[in-house]
């Protein structure tokens, strides 16, 4: 069997057997893939530590063994790609790493291959772990605009006197307050044309929202997603991220 070398994402990860961890990553390859890890909870000096490596928002070199035809693949050899300064010690900076991580994994349905959304999700895990604590606070809500657009429903048109609605069913700004309760207005509509327009992470940091409006934000986004992606779930990150931004 080829063996191929791919960084990738580690999404998710849950012990299996008394040694070894069934990982999902999301690859640049590949897209969303599971691997069987054997051995990195044996408690030998070879083994010690190595399954800290699949941590969830690690961002790993790979060679891996990879058959179309299985659920279930293997890794044959592992190293970091990125060694995070902040992201798996600072519980902010780890709170939002892993509501992008767990974002992205209830998004995608399919395993194909997506590079510039995985490209996309790397450079938003390296903003997390060195931008200041202003750019922080939003890039929750940032990533997931460039996820949703990403994924085929980005949000269309952008706040004004004429459009001080966004319909979150439509996915656009509009005239008049629709028929059904899903949608914004007011605060929350204005930023949320200024996230989905803003050029850049760095201009994040200029985006001044309140406690009370951030976690509003999140969860409409949050619904934003289930309202586009069946069987979307709930997000169990969503609750400790609220939590820990101000």
């Amino acid at each position: 069997m080829q063996i191929h070398h791919t960084k990738g994402i580690v999404l998710r990860t849950v012990k299996y057997g008394d040694t070894s961890v069934i990982t999902t990553v999301y690859t640049e390859l590949f897209g969303v893939q599971s691997y069987i890890v054997k051995g990195v909870r044996q408690s030998s000096k070879k083994s010690q530590g190595k399954a800290g490596y699949f941590q969830p928002a690690a961002i790993l070199d790979l060679q891996v063994y990879h058959n179309e035809l299985k659920n279930l693949q293997f890794i044959k050899e592992f190293q970091w790609a990125v060694l995070y300064k902040n992201v798996l010690t600072d519980v902010i900076r780890n709170a939002v790493a892993l509501y992008i991580v767990e974002l992205l994994q209830h998004s995608i349905k399919q395993p194909e291959a997506n590079p510039e959304l995985f490209y996309i999700t790397e450079e938003a895990l390296l903003q997390i772990d060195d931008c200041s604590a202003a750019t922080l606070a939003n890039m929750p809500l940032y990533y997931s605009l460039q996820l949703a657009a990403e994924l085929g429903f980005r949000m269309q048109g952008q706040y004004s006197a004429q459009t001080p609605f966004f319909d979150l069913q439509e996915g656009c700004f509009v005239p008049q307050a629709p028929q059904h309760p899903q949608y914004l207005q007011d605060e929350q509509a204005a930023f949320t044309s200024q996230i989905v327009n803003a050029g850049n992470i760095t201009a994040l940091g200029h985006l001044l929202l309140n406690r009370n409006t951030r976690r509003a934000l999140l969860h409409s986004f949050k619904n934003y997603f289930a309202l586009h992606i069946a069987d979307f779930g709930d997000l169990r990150s969503l609750t400790i991220l609220q939590e820990v931004l101000s």
